[in-house]
């Protein structure tokens, strides 16, 4: 979402805000992105009380839980398939929420006004923005900050399709002839769900690990080394139940994260072989 002038000059801004210190918005370092498996369903060589940064990290299944169909998880010990991302060693959020309090801590004006007037309208402070309330208005903030630029980057697009500028990438390293037999690197992307990073290592001309931390990993991921809760967990502490046969109040404040654990779990079996069928009812 370039705004003109490179990733310098981007309309939603990098940065990271640790301890809800909207005051201070750091620059993220990937170098600083640890996963943990203590409480997944998967083991590490190292041990798995071990935090793992992506380029070296493993994805080696080792279920432990009980047979299915089970109504309850052992959460003392391994209960999640997804792992737990670590950003200087802490829990953190992605997605709308985010990526608007970034914008709005880092002087968007798009981001100050209409945030600005939610604040207003809902008779709340800043500090409101983070909970499921705040959740829930920052996807509506960021889908109109969007709908507002979409026409600009339509246009541009537009503009340079009539100039002849059809390239869609760089295709400076393309030709695998010019590939280095050792190499590694990374590639990082806001998604609409939040942050989506991809770590690949190259030995001797092949991939020798490929590892991806997705946007529902980052929210979903489970406890810690340390016993940290995951995003969704610490969002849940202290929910009110008004009826435990109907706990709505637990499926909103899920939903106001837009989970998608198909991304946060892939798959995958290199013959094409179905691995397994999953049907909701």
């Amino acid at each position: 979402m370039d705004s003109g002038g490179g990733t310098d000059n981007l309309y939603f801004p990098r940065g990271v805000i640790m301890g809800k210190d909207i005051a201070n918005v750091m620059e993220m370092d990937e170098r600083k992105i640890t996963e943990y498996v203590t409480s997944s369903w998967y083991s590490y060589s190292a041990g798995d009380d071990k935090g793992m940064h992506p380029y070296d990290g493993e994805t080696t299944p080792n279920y432990t839980g009980p047979p299915p169909p089970y109504e309850f998880l052992d959460t003392d010990s391994k209960y999640s398939w997804v792992k737990a991302p670590r950003y200087m060693d802490q829990p953190m959020e992605v997605g709308p929420l985010a990526r608007v309090l970034v914008a709005y801590a880092s002087g968007n004006e798009d981001a100050k006004a209409i945030v600005g007037h939610v604040l207003s309208t809902l008779g709340v402070g800043a500090e409101a923005l983070f909970s499921t309330l705040g959740r829930t208005a920052a996807r509506g903030v960021d889908c109109l900050m969007l709908a507002r630029k979409s026409e600009l980057w339509l246009k541009q697009l537009a503009d340079n399709m009539g100039r002849g500028i059809l390239e869609v990438h760089n295709g400076e390293k393309w030709d695998p002839a010019t590939w280095p037999k050792e190499a590694q690197g990374f590639g990082y992307h806001e998604a609409p769900r939040g942050a989506l990073g991809h770590w690949i290592r190259i030995e001797n001309g092949a991939i020798a690990n490929y590892q991806a931390v997705v946007p529902s990993t980052w929210n979903a991921g489970p406890r810690d080394a340390s016993g940290q809760l995951g995003p969704y967990e610490s969002a849940l502490i202290g929910t009110p139940i008004t009826n435990e046969e109907q706990p709505l109040e637990i499926l909103r404040t899920v939903h106001s994260f837009d989970p998608c654990l198909a991304c946060a779990v892939h798959v995958l079996d290199g013959r094409g072989k179905e691995i397994i069928k999953v049907k909701v009812l």
